[in-house]
């Protein structure tokens, strides 16, 4: 029934220790074997998630940056782009500047911060991703940016979201991918407008989909695809939107959810 598996990588397909484990590389590999297509649906920067894609052998389109790029791992070809629109990016960077957030650009697949400091060491540590120190983030959102990252305590960054809302909010999507993780994207740079497109690009509907993901900027693949899935650490708000919710990251979650929805045979 199913031929279009997405799954989130962080908390969902990675443990804690941030690995694959083998039970659910070799569970992937069954139901590629059985002819679905598995895809994954992150956040994360398309060089982050291009070693994860290496580390389970996929050789598909991946979806990256909340939704905002679809590119092939082989020939690197881009097929679904959005970027920050302009006139957003540079009010959030004003915005930024005079509350003193740590703000991160994605331009041409590099990871910008203003200044060597904790928090971009700890997301380059997390991301396997190096950064470069620039300052000058007006003339670098000249360029196309895929996802501008806030990082801060998670408190703090719900008041930022809900004073950013009237402020950009009717131009950009801004979500969260972690507690202390606040993005914004394109308003067509989500997980769910990602997987419609990745659906119609193989040729199947959103009903023959499973989504798989823990936090809530995964909400709208959940919504979107005909199972959505909540992992068993997931948040609750997403757990009760999902149709299904699996174990969690630490107990092959992933691994649950592919024996039992396409590999017809539950896990012990």
């Amino acid at each position: 029934m199913y031929k279009l598996i997405a799954i989130d990588i962080d908390d969902t397909l990675l443990t804690d220790d941030i690995i694959v484990t083998p039970g659910t590389k070799a569970a992937l590999a069954a139901a590629i074997e059985k002819g679905v297509f598995v895809t994954l649906a992150t956040g994360r920067m398309y060089a982050s998630a291009k070693k994860i894609a290496k580390q389970i052998e996929l050789d598909v389109p991946i979806i990256t940056y909340q939704g905002s790029l679809v590119k092939t791992l082989l020939e690197e070809e881009v097929l679904y782009e959005r970027s920050v629109p302009q006139d957003a990016a540079l009010d959030l960077i004003a915005y930024c500047e005079k509350n003193k957030l740590h703000l991160q650009l994605y331009i041409d697949d590099i990871l910008y911060v203003k200044e060597d400091n904790e928090k971009a060491r700890g997301y380059s540590k997390l991301s396997n991703i190096p950064f470069v120190a620039d300052p000058d983030f007006a003339s670098l959102i000249k360029k196309p940016t895929m996802k501008m990252l806030m990082i801060d305590d998670p408190a703090r960054l719900d008041e930022v979201a809900l004073e950013l809302a009237p402020l950009i909010g009717d131009r950009v999507h801004i979500t969260k991918s972690k507690p202390h993780y606040l993005e914004v994207t394109h308003k067509e740079g989500t997980k769910g407008h990602a997987i419609s497109f990745m659906a119609e690009h193989i040729g199947c509907t959103l009903d023959e989909v499973i989504a798989i993901g823990d936090s809530w900027n995964d909400h709208e693949m959940i919504e979107a695809a005909g199972l959505g899935v909540a992992m068993g650490n997931a948040q609750p708000k997403l757990k009760e939107m999902a149709q299904y919710v699996t174990k969690s990251n630490n107990d092959e979650g992933v691994r649950h959810v592919i024996e039992k929805f396409i590999l017809q045979a539950e896990t012990v």
